[in-house]
């Protein structure tokens, strides 16, 4: 049997998402977020989300892969360094 939660426990720490724009490609965000659209309706994205930045996508604000058919470019950023030991 499970013991019960201590209400005097602080609630888990979540992550920040981290945003990473990819060479010629989407940007990636990784963690949990909520996407909210212009007319106020939202979407929960979890795990891995890739959003559109050519513009193209069918399926905006996510990225569909046009972004290959169409030649787009833009500089990507490299994902931060982890700590080593």
């Amino acid at each position: 049997m499970a013991d019960a939660a201590d209400p005097s426990d602080p609630p888990p720490t979540v992550p920040a998402p981290s945003v990473t724009p990819r060479r010629d490609g989407p940007v990636v965000v990784e963690g949990d977020i909520t996407l909210v659209a212009p007319d106020g309706t939202t979407t929960e994205c979890t795990g891995r989300t890739f959003l559109c930045r050519c513009g193209a996508s069918a399926a905006k604000p996510l990225c569909d892969g046009t972004h290959k058919r169409i030649g787009f470019t833009a500089p990507g950023v490299a994902p931060p360094r982890k700590p080593g030991p």
